[in-house]
Formats: structure tokens, C-alpha cells, sequence
């Protein structure tokens, strides 16, 4: 079964589609956020990943979140699982293609970190983007059940990245 999206070789052109679409996105969280980041796979540069950008916005509080979910929606978002208490999931397709996916963090969420700290260790370190990069398309290969499968087989390898961080 296949993933979101098929996973390719690194775009130059990812950092300006996310610095793009976090244009779109500050005005809607207003003076309610605190950051936005580019996290994921196709923020680290020379790492093969689904073209789909992860965008993180990290706010003082979820209190408009329903008036967000709306204005999400004018900019072709969609309202996904909550993944915990206080990380609400967001994600765009165009064209029936995965093209975005907007985590929404309440400060002080444990994901900020885990997400930026991941991110930032790949972009520094050659043989740990390696491997992660060579995990990747062997899922990609091997998946038999589509996303959820990916992910969590992908979990051990960020877990002890993260362990060796601390």
C-alpha cells in the first residue's frame, strides 16, 4: 500500500514553498502565536522525503481554535486526528495530493521540541541523515498498509536519535 505521498529525492525548492505557505498561515493565529517552524523531512536539506511539507505552529493557547479550523479551511485545510492534548493535526491536498500538514502545538508541548530537536540533529549530522534516509525508502518498499505502518516502524530510529540528545 502507498504512503501519503511517494517518497523523492530533496527539493531545493521546499524551504521557499514552506516560507510561502507560512505566510498564508501566520495572519490566522493572530497574536496567539508564538512561532512557526519548518520541521519534517523536506526542512533538512540533502534528505529524500514525501513532498509534503510539515509546517509547526507553536501558540499561547488553542482558544481559537475553532475560529483557525475555519480560516484553515478557506486555505484548503482539513481538520485531521488530534495527535495528543494540546497538538491539533491539520492537513491540505491539492489536487488529491498531499501537498501540506500543519501541526498546531500549544507552548510547552513535548512534540516542539522532539520536532525541532530531530530536525536540527539530521540537518548537522551526514550518517545519521544517511540512515535515516535509507530507513525511509525501505519502509517505503516494504509497506504493506499504508501510512500508520510507516510511521510507526520509523519511530524506534527518531526515539534514539533523541535519546542520545539528552
Amino acid at each position: 500500500m502507498s504512503l501519503t505521498s511517494p517518497i523523492k529525492p530533496y527539493d531545493p525548492t521546499w524551504p521557499e514553498q514552506y516560507s510561502i505557505e507560512a505566510a498564508r498561515l501566520r495572519p490566522i493565529f493572530g497574536s496567539a502565536l508564538i512561532g512557526i517552524h519548518h520541521v519534517g523531512s523536506t526542512a533538512v536539506p540533502e534528505l529524500a522525503a514525501k513532498g509534503e511539507i510539515d509546517v509547526l505552529a507553536v501558540v499561547k493557547s488553542d482558544g481559537g481554535l475553532e475560529d483557525w479550523s475555519g480560516s484553515l479551511v478557506a486555505l484548503g485545510y482539513r481538520r485531521g486526528g488530534d495527535l495528543s492534548s494540546g497538538h491539533y493535526f491539520f492537513k491540505r491536498d491539492v489536487n488529491g495530493a498531499r501537498t501540506h500538514k500543519l501541526h498546531v502545538c500549544l507552548d510547552g508541548h513535548g512534540q516542539i521540541a522532539r520536532m525541532l530537536k530531530f530536525r536540527d540533529h539530521l540537518r548537522k549530522h551526514a550518517e545519521d541523515r544517511s540512515r535515516y534516509q535509507e530507513l525511509k525508502l525501505r519502509l517505503e518498499r516494504e509497506n504493506t498498509s499504508g501510512i500508520q505502518q510507516y510511521l510507526l516502524a520509523k519511530e524506534p530510529f527518531i526515539r534514539d536519535i533523541l535519546a542520545n540528545l539528552d
